[in-house]
């Protein structure tokens, strides 16, 4: 009973943070459309702007980018190149999968740290952004997104390895 409480923790833990990952992507990319707009339209017809609205709208890009990348690891949706894996035997299949699990988990975990060394020297160094805004805020993405694809693809390959 306490292993089936438990399992059902977690997948309400995963369903309530798909869904945040979710609406952050929503709002996110809804805000950037209605900025990038305002921006333009300031531009063109008034011949103002915001000052720091071409960087709200780089980091805006590259939180959508990193934030679309965890959501397609969350679903299996990322970029795979199954041409020739869907003829191998299905014991050969499953182990394909899971190379191709280690082997994202791997490489994605490399993004995260070298990404968290990234921020941490950006720290160090007082990077602003944004009208003086400590930039290693912004930038702290790239650790934290990284290191969820990586779990994901770990966890994905122990749910092969536990398939029948």
């Amino acid at each position: 009973m306490e292993q089936r409480s438990q399992q059902s923790w977690w997948a309400r833990a995963a369903a309530l943070g798909r869904q945040v990952e979710t609406i952050v992507l929503v709002g996110l990319l809804s805000a950037l459309i209605l900025f990038a707009s305002a921006q333009i339209i300031l531009r063109n017809l008034f011949s103002i702007g915001v000052t720091w609205g071409d960087g709200f709208i780089r980091l805006s890009v590259l939180w959508l980018a990193v934030l679309g990348a965890l959501a397609a690891s969350r679903e299996g949706k990322h970029i795979s190149i199954s041409a020739v894996t869907r003829w191998l035997p299905p014991r050969l299949q499953l182990a394909a999968g899971l190379i191709a699990d280690v082997f994202a988990a791997v490489v994605a975990g490399c993004f995260a740290w070298y990404a968290g060394v990234f921020v941490r020297d950006s720290h160090e160094f007082g990077d602003t952004l944004l009208n003086n805004l400590p930039a290693w805020l912004f930038q702290s993405i790239l650790p934290i997104a990284f290191a969820l694809i990586c779990y994901r693809y770990l966890m994905r390959g122990i749910q092969r390895l536990k398939a029948p």
